[in-house]
């Protein structure tokens, strides 16, 4: 991908994303790691309303040469492709969102606490587009603890055999990484629509048994 399609496809989803609900005001942002340092939105910025030449970059070291200032989430997403590109070397976009159901669902008893998983196997898409979400504590945002406790969660998955795409900051919102700021979305779209139908089902659904899920593995791929 080059600068220039990464500065298009950043600001491109961003709106995407705003337009739709799954970000608002100014929470939320997207990176993109290119092969000598990254991209991210600015500290600050609507993602809905974003400009090319106006995103921070940054280089390999993490000191920024151009655009506005850098989210101040930036130790985070290093972190996330360090641990994450040891797995899946592909990664190349991260996005962060405080969605909705997502956050939501945090917001439960015991349920934001390190140790966690934020949904169970509720349904078939999300065992194989999302895959496991782990729940990190509350920090408080730009925490650089959080982001090391994100980077050995990834690590932890990884090395189980089970690789993730996505984790949870209690009472803040998902983080989740692909390939390309398209699959991000995808990722993140699936993560919060399960949320949705959790949150919204009048009794907790009871998850997909062992054997539906080893289907899925078999099958499709899933990586649960």
């Amino acid at each position: 991908m080059t600068e220039l399609l990464a500065r298009e496809d950043i600001c491109r989803v961003g709106k995407s994303l705003f337009d739709r609900g799954y970000v608002h005001a100014t929470a939320g942002n997207i990176s993109v790691r290119l092969d000598d340092g990254f991209l991210i939105t600015p500290t600050d910025a609507c993602l809905g309303f974003l400009d090319p030449a106006r995103l921070a970059r940054v280089d390999a070291h993490g000191q920024q040469t151009s655009g506005d200032r850098a989210s101040k989430t930036l130790a985070l997403h290093r972190q996330i492709y360090a641990a994450a590109t040891v797995f899946d070397p592909g990664t190349r976009c991260v996005i962060h969102t405080h969605s909705t159901h997502c956050v939501a669902l945090t917001l439960r008893p015991g349920a934001g606490d390190d140790g966690q998983e934020l949904l169970h196997a509720a349904t078939p898409y999300f065992v194989m587009k999302v895959g496991h979400v782990p729940v990190i504590s509350y920090h408080r945002p730009g925490d650089p603890a959080a982001a090391g406790l994100v980077a050995q969660t990834i690590t932890r998955y990884g090395r189980q055999g089970t690789p993730i795409r996505a984790v949870m900051l209690s009472r803040l919102g998902p983080n989740v990484w692909h390939d390309s700021p398209a699959a991000a979305m995808a990722t993140l779209e699936e993560l919060e629509e399960t949320a949705k139908l959790v949150h919204l089902s009048p009794t907790p659904p009871e998850p997909l048994t062992e054997s539906q899920i080893n289907d899925l593995r078999q099958t499709f791929g899933a990586r649960w």
